[in-house]
């Protein structure tokens, strides 16, 4: 039997198997082709299951979140797409702390904060992602990261085993973390808050959302910022310099509202996007002797190839 008819005959009944799932509804940018395989996993059990099953078969693997940082190939993914999602967001808060499964979304942890008068979160409510995904990059916003309020991480590494990742040991730098450079994956995530007044935290973070949408695109398909902030400059501030707000591929275009993003205008593909960046790029290089670095996850058709 071949990968596809292993996993189907001895885990059918264990975990929850799609095949030739458009993926496109799972990303923020509303682009990408088939995955071959998506499982969505319910419990860290469950995600133990499929990386061992990878690793056995040498299937390739990828990880899913909220797909809100995510360019997905027009052709598809190869192998397993595992879903960390929907199915594993339970947060709970005891005392000053938070536990949350890495499939919570990241605006829902803070407002758990918020609503038990928990403050150090306010930053983080209008980023899109998961927390399990916001921890492996170390997310931020408005003067705030993760790495503020993260005391430790579960994660298995690609083979399967169990780790716990405490402190000085998550490694935790701009967009970076241990858990980026060795490639975990996040199951739970432990935060530790203050106490704080309940009304002034959630009235900061009304203003932070408020700030949100009025400075970024929100209204169009995108996956966040573009480019990474380049150490003394502003990838959106050099992009607007370089006259080209409003520059168009397709159905990609750099937003009118903020240079830092490329929004989908409608019917937009990834090679769209990647020849937009790669535009970006080269008229900031040229102009400013800057390298933007994307911000993006790209997930190619095959990885291997």
């Amino acid at each position: 039997m071949n990968w596809k008819e292993t996993l189907q005959h001895e885990y059918a009944d264990k975990l929850r198997l799609e095949w030739n799932v458009p993926l496109a509804k799972y990303t923020t940018f509303h682009i990408g082709g088939l995955a071959e395989c998506l499982i969505s996993a319910r419990s860290s059990k469950e995600v133990q299951l499929v990386l061992q099953f990878c690793h056995k078969y040498q299937v390739e693997l990828h990880i899913l979140g909220n797909g809100s940082n995510l360019l997905v190939d027009d052709r598809g993914i190869r192998g397993i797409v595992l879903y960390i999602g929907r199915r594993m967001q339970e947060i709970t808060v005891n005392g000053t702390q938070i536990v949350a499964d890495a499939g919570a979304r990241m605006a829902l942890v803070a407002r758990a904060a918020a609503e038990a008068g928990l403050t150090g979160l306010e930053f983080s409510f209008g980023i899109p992602g998961t927390i399990g995904g916001g921890v492996i990059m170390n997310a931020g916003a408005y003067g705030g990261e993760l790495s503020q309020v993260v005391t430790k991480v579960e994660a298995f590494d690609a083979e399967g085993n169990f780790h716990v990742l405490e402190g000085d040991a998550l490694c935790f730098g701009y967009r970076k973390s241990t858990l980026k450079t060795h490639g975990y994956i996040v199951t739970k995530v432990y935060l530790e808050c203050k106490p704080g007044d309940k009304e002034a935290i959630q009235q900061l973070m009304a203003d932070l959302g408020a700030q949100r949408r009025g400075k970024q695109p929100l209204e169009y398909p995108s996956a966040g910022s573009t480019f990474k902030r380049p150490e003394g400059y502003f990838a959106g501030q050099l992009i607007d310099q370089a006259g080209l707000k409003g520059y168009t591929v397709g159905g990609a275009q750099v937003s009118e509202k903020h240079a830092g993003f490329i929004i989908n205008k409608g019917g937009a593909t990834s090679r769209d996007v990647r020849t937009l960046i790669g535009y970006i790029k080269t008229a900031v290089s040229e102009k400013f002797g800057v390298e933007l670095e994307p911000e993006y996850v790209i997930w190619d058709y095959d990885s291997r190839a």
